[in-house]
């Protein structure tokens, strides 16, 4: 089992990937630094390349993508042929791509980069200003600009935003336009192709190798991103994956966009586009100023192009603004606006029939409703109508940010404004952090996010190993929430409660994500409310070097994660975890159908996913051959002769599912079968006790938590066979299951069992029914996975 030390390294493993990609952002290259008269933008060289000279087809046309390198091709001559543009890397992907970004301006704005990033550094935080910070404010407004930072690619299968991405920057960079020359005069375009550059290559990879067969249009058999796929875009308040922490140290933390446009695709079925305003709820931490913007310009979007022909577009549906792991900006003065296009067969047209379109939340595409006011009348939908309305929301965007710069600037300073204000009684002035081994990552988060920590007056600090020109409080750490960023802190900090929002039929509406984001509790740190003013004392940032004990997992080829055709996030984010300690021996479908598999492994691992993904995976006729039949009986087979020959098969959340069906093991589910109106849990924090005398449990807190989403709770379904069941943690009998979230019937977990050994011949079987490690963030319950890998010995009953 694992000792108390090496699950203190496994967490300042993750600290230390935390701290990662910390260094400021340097320039390079000649355009910053021309200088150029303050006059209106010039035209520039008649020879600026088209995509298509590059690319060798004009992006939006059927059945073709560009790869990665190519993308980048294109706006390194786009840099080289327009004093526009400004080109760089700021930094290498997960698997060494460059990640990049173009700044598009007027010559003359380019030639002053500095300056307006001073100016946003002020505005964002007024404390800067000091007296008559009004009126130096007004000043600094009337010389600032709209910064607007287009976000394309995050997830790859959505290829229109960087094919369109090479559209927006070749108008901007060769156009004449009056609508372009005053954005490129008044805003500050900061343009990344793709915020996921392996992805790009990994689809084009997979589409043309499947072009021109029955399964042309499938999505790969593998996460378009190395760890976390999809949930890519739920790391924006945790920061775990390299792209998203240089987003945030180089492009957001630097420039503090005003505005924020992420473009994406949803479904074929659905509206043709989505824009803001969101639908509730809202994160109460959210400002209204930033509920006001993206309302507006939301609302304008969608008016515009409404107006010039646009059909199918809805606004106060589908997607709420109540988590910060898609919504970094909301926090720190910028309006997030999410665009999303219907998608077509990745590259490939499809037919979509008007009685074939489908109700999504809030609206329903074949009505007229004030969320819906213009009919799509169905027929095909293909790439090319993907790219046309992307890249027409992002320039009626870009032309609103230009004509309303003073407000938009305006709004920015009025949002710093308020959060810099001191506390009034009956609000929370801050939080304390009780000093722990998992405090350091929690930190590490805060200190990225741009908050600002503490110490309280009178307590003695301590050097920080590393550095002795850092310290740490001994036993607390305050977060004061008067500061530009004390929102974000706030936000993460306290618990959340979801409110119990019903549709008319009394069934609870679908939250867009998940509706808990408490860090503390996911991570088993203390903290506490500050409801009364305090003296404190700021401490410089904290970015050290972390001696790191030796992990038990270390060398270890005999701990395979299952790897199932039909990609699972679950999987990523399981490698991910576990990457600090152990290169991550990966098992398919075909090698635990062949059986024998004691002879190799000592345990087995599979992840979050559903049991018929598990079972069948995808059908034949669906995919090439090679990705189809998942485990299937014979697998099925293999794993209980594994079992009964002394190994240990891991199982979460409702992987734990498959394995008591399959393997027929003598507990239930207590959830099966009840409606959404009977029990609900979308992405919660629930309360746990654990039996601290079991292995993999022993040294950890008696009261622990629990990520549950669409997860079991267990009871032993046969008294005969209750031996060999052993409850590590359970529900509280006689308290509220919930900590944070939102949980409907909650009764039904009283007493229940969240965590399980089962015993099956020699061996055992752990039965998670929650993600011990839940998108690399719940610390608090990594011990209980780590150990059950590696425990030793008999079962114990």
């Amino acid at each position: 089992m694992l000792t108390r030390m090496p699950a203190l390294a496994l967490v300042l493993c993750f600290a230390l990937t935390l701290a990662a990609l910390a260094r400021p952002i340097t320039h390079q290259g000649g355009n910053a630094q021309r200088q150029i008269a303050n006059a209106p933008a010039r035209r520039t060289p008649a020879r600026v390349p088209a995509p298509e000279d590059v690319l060798g087809f004009r992006p939006g046309d059927d059945r073709k993508l560009a790869n990665w390198q190519t993308i980048v091709e294109y706006f390194q001559k786009l840099d080289a042929a327009s004093d526009r543009v400004k080109f760089e890397e700021i930094g290498k992907t997960t698997l060494g791509a460059p990640f990049t970004v173009a700044t598009i301006s007027a010559p003359e704005n380019l030639a002053r980069l500095d300056e307006f990033k001073e100016i946003q550094r002020q505005l964002a935080d007024p404390r800067t200003l000091g007296k008559d910070a009004d009126q130096k404010a007004k000043q600094l407004v009337a010389r600032g600009k709209t910064i607007v930072l287009i976000t394309c690619g995050i997830h790859s299968t959505e290829v229109g935003s960087t094919l369109s991405s090479t559209l927006i920057a070749h108008r901007l960079a060769s156009s004449n336009e009056p609508d372009v020359l005053n954005i490129l005069r008044d805003t500050i375009v900061l343009l990344v192709p793709s915020l996921n550059p392996d992805g790009v290559d990994i689809v084009k990879r997979w589409y043309d190798k499947t072009l021109g067969t029955p399964y042309e249009g499938t999505t790969p058999p593998e996460l378009y991103h190395k760890y976390v796929g999809h949930d890519n875009n739920r790391d924006w308040y945790a920061f775990t994956q390299v792209e998203t922490q240089l987003t945030v140290d180089k492009i957001h933390n630097v420039w503090h966009p005003q505005i924020v446009h992420d473009i994406h695709q949803q479904g074929s079925l659905g509206a043709r586009l989505f824009v803001p305003p969101y639908m509730k709820p809202v994160e109460p931490n959210v400002p209204p100023q930033i509920v006001e913007g993206y309302t507006e310009l939301g609302n304008h979007i969608a008016g515009e192009m409404r107006a010039a022909g646009f059909k199918g577009i809805t606004t106060n549906s589908s997607y709420d603004a109540w988590t910060p792991a898609r919504a970094y900006s909301h926090y720190h003065g910028g309006v997030r606006i999410l665009s999303e296009t219907a998608s077509a067969k990745v590259a490939t047209p499809l037919t979509v029939k008007f009685d074939d379109l489908r109700p999504d939340e809030g609206y329903d595409p074949r009505k007229v409703s004030d969320k819906f006011p213009e009919l799509w009348p169905g027929g095909e939908w293909k790439l090319r109508n993907i790219t046309d309305y992307m890249t027409t929301a992002a320039f009626s965007l870009m032309k609103h940010a230009a004509q309303n710069r003073e407000r938009w600037v305006g709004r920015f300073y009025e949002v710093g404004k308020e959060a810099v204000r001191e506390r009034k009684a009956g609000e929370v002035y801050g939080f304390r952090i009780k000093a722990s081994e998992n405090t350091y990552p929690l930190l590490k988060i805060l200190e990225r996010a741009g908050v600002e920590i503490a110490w309280p007056k009178g307590e003695k600090p301590h050097k920080v190993a590393g550095d002795p020109t850092v310290v740490y409080p001994t036993q607390t750490i305050i977060v004061p929430l008067a500061q530009p960023y004390g929102n974000f802190a706030k936000a993460v900090l306290e618990k959340q409660t979801y409110p119990n929002l019903r549709d008319s039929s009394g069934d609870p509406i679908t939250p867009y994500d998940v509706t808990a984001h408490t860090l503390p509790l996911l991570m088993g740190v203390e903290v506490a409310p500050i409801t009364a003013p305090f003296k404190f004392s700021f401490l410089k940032k904290a970015d050290v070097e972390v001696s790191i004990g030796d992990c038990t997992l270390m060398g270890r080829e005999d701990i395979a994660l299952y790897k199932s055709h039909v990609p699972s996030m679950d999987e990523g984010w399981t490698r991910w975890a576990l990457k600090p300690c152990y290169e991550n021996v990966t098992i398919k479908d075909a090698e635990m159908r062949r059986g024998n598999l004691r002879t190799k492994y000592h345990t087995i691992i599979i992840p979050d996913h559903s049991p018929r993904a598990i079972l069948e995976g995808y059908k034949q006729g669906t995919m090439p051959d090679e990705y189809t039949g998942g485990l299937g009986a014979d697998g099925v087979k293999a794993l209980r002769e594994f079992v009964e020959e002394g190994g240990t098969l891991v199982c979460l959340n409702k992987a734990s599912n498959f394995a008591v069906e399959q393997l027929k093991l003598p507990v239930r589910d207590v959830t099966a079968g009840l409606k959404r109106t009977e029990f609900y849990v979308p992405g919660s924090i629930l309360r746990t006790v654990l039996d601290t005398t079991h292995p993999i449990a022993v040294g950890m807190p008696k009261e622990s938590i629990a990520w549950v989403e669409d997860s079991p709770a267990f009871e032993v379904s046969e008294q005969k066979e209750a031996g060999r069941v052993r409850v590590i943690a359970r529900y509280p009998e006689n308290a509220d299951p919930l900590l944070s979230g939102w949980l409907l019937g909650g009764d039904k977990l009283r007493g229940k069992a969240a965590l399980v050994e089962v015993a099956l011949g020699k061996g055992r079987v752990y039965l998670f029914g929650f993600r011990p490690q839940y998108r690399g963030q719940s610390l608090a319950t990594y011990p209980l996975l780590f150990n059950a890998i590696t425990r030793a010995g008999a079962p114990t009953m």
